[in-house]
């Protein structure tokens, strides 16, 4: 099949890609781990930097063994015809219709989750572990699995029910009107997870009264940003990374500083970090981003239709439809694994826009603080979180949502003067 040949060669080709690219990371990151890079000198240790150089090539090459994995299992899923198997396995349990096409999805979740676990495991308890990352205890790791797990379950099923029900009885066009179901549902739980599902995982308290709540409200007033709140999360339970972030929307949102950030930084620098984070809301890149995610779902599924009536796609990828048409969960289940491989390889488009909203954050929080003390806050993000200050230009290109280090601290720089 034409299909099946064109399916694989993007497969072959993105490996490859990922392998390439990977090799050129890892070969940077070695070549200048002897030495820290010029004009860092003074801010990070070489005991610093040559820790983010071993961090960023065990990260990459275990990525490639993961990745390795994956795609063999995509082959047998698609090509070899295990997806056809399973489903033909369930038809013995279940009458052809929405609740096997559910159990199809659901069943093909699982066998991805239990394979993914080992690799789960060994990133959390003996990558991170051995660069002093890892603060979760095995206790705390299977908890959060068999939560993940009952939650996706909760979630999915409801999910799975009304879009193959549009799917079997909404006609023609029924990929639009699963696009606007989806996108109230994703609304809707933008609404509700800081409320209800993400206290779920992780405790949060109200950020406490002092010079850093001041000086962050005050912040607020000057961009006019309004909040339910500012409040502080037990990360450190599971990792020495810190971070911050907005969720919500609309009255709801709130902001969530990591203990960890706030244990590492100063006042200024979270402030900074913080201005940062709300020039992507005066500069409305979440909105631009919730807009493309939206239009791109309803090119995804307007192409979903129409394969999900194509002979030639089931077959060409181990499958042999229904020829009562009864094959929507068989084309959703398709669809899911093979789309990545080919969108692959617009990664970089996005990478770019990515880091140009980057460059448009730093530079409203150079304008509302001081770019000195967001540099502070960068350079110490980067140590603790053993990132890479020579990362590989063609890499970055391609993957790196965030301006390399080099660069986006000398835009700052240039902007202080």
């Amino acid at each position: 099949m034409i299909f099946t040949s064109i399916f694989l060669a993007f497969l072959v080709l993105g490996l490859f890609t990922q392998f390439y690219l990977a090799q050129r990371q890892v070969q940077s990151a070695l070549k200048h781990r002897h030495a820290v890079p010029k004009g860092f000198e003074l801010l990070v240790s070489l005991e610093s930097h040559q820790k983010a150089a071993d961090y960023t090539v065990a990260k990459l090459r275990f990525g490639l063994l993961e990745n390795i994995v994956s795609k063999v299992l995509l082959i047998a899923l698609t090509v070899l015809g295990l997806i056809y198997f399973i489903h033909l396995e369930l038809l013995a349990y279940f009458a052809p219709g929405v609740w096997q096409q559910i159990a199809l999805l659901l069943g093909l979740s699982i066998l991805t989750s239990i394979l993914d676990l080992p690799f789960s495991w060994y990133k959390q308890f003996r990558l991170e572990e051995q660069f002093g990352f890892n603060r979760m205890s095995q206790k705390i790791f299977w908890i959060d699995f068999f939560k993940g797990t009952l939650l996706s379950l909760a979630i999915g099923i409801p999910l799975l029910w009304v879009v193959f029900t549009l799917m079997a009885k909404a006609g023609t066009y029924w990929w639009f009107f699963a696009w606007i179901f989806l996108i109230g549902f994703i609304l809707i739980a933008t609404w509700i997870v800081p409320i209800w599902i993400a206290p779920l995982f992780n405790k949060f308290k109200p950020l406490e009264d002092g010079n850093l709540k001041t000086s962050i409200q005050a912040l607020l007033d000057r961009c006019g940003f309004v909040s339910k709140g500012l409040f502080v999360m037990d990360g450190s339970k599971r990792s020495a990374h810190g971070n911050a972030y907005f969720t919500g929307i609309g009255k709801n949102k709130r902001i969530v500083f990591f203990d960890t950030l706030i244990e590492k930084l100063s006042s200024l620098e979270i402030e900074a970090v913080l201005a940062h984070e709300l020039g992507h809301f005066k500069k409305n890149h979440i909105r631009k981003r919730m807009i493309m995610t939206f239009l791109m779902s309803l090119a995804g599924l307007a192409l979903l239709g129409w394969l999900s009536e194509q002979i030639w796609f089931y077959e060409s990828l181990g499958v042999t439809p229904a020829m009562d048409g009864n094959n929507a969960g068989l084309a959703l289940a398709l669809f899911s694994l093979v789309i990545p491989t080919f969108t692959y390889f617009i990664t970089p488009i996005g990478s770019l826009l990515s880091r140009q909203h980057e460059f448009e954050a730093d530079a409203f929080a150079a304008q509302t603080t001081h770019p000195k003390h967001l540099i502070s806050a960068l350079i110490k993000l980067y140590q603790d979180n053993a990132a890479t200050l020579t990362p590989d230009t063609w890499y970055s290109a391609f993957y790196d949502s965030h301006p390399p280090a080099p660069i986006r601290i000398a835009h700052l720089n240039r902007l202080a003067t």
